[in-house]
């Protein structure tokens, strides 16, 4: 429940900044074709990361549930 109310709360914070507050408007072509994403390997293994603990969280909840059935049926 607290992680709900965190995430409701940045996401009110998030919304209520000002426009300006992200940036000046359009940025040129050229710049951004210029740009690699070779500093942003700390984000690709952080979501690497996160997707990992959700998907081994489900695998574990779906291996309990089927210890319930299993338990249940017998």
């Amino acid at each position: 429940m607290r992680v709900f109310t965190v995430i409701a709360v940045l996401a009110s914070v998030f919304l209520a900044l000002p426009e300006a507050a992200f940036g000046q408007g359009m940025a040129d072509a050229d710049a951004i074709a210029s740009q690699n994403l070779r500093g942003y390997t700390h984000m690709f293994i952080a979501y690497a990361i996160a997707w990992i603990v959700v998907v081994g969280w489900v695998v574990s909840i779906a291996r309990r549930l089927g210890r319930v059935e299993r338990a249940l049926n017998d």
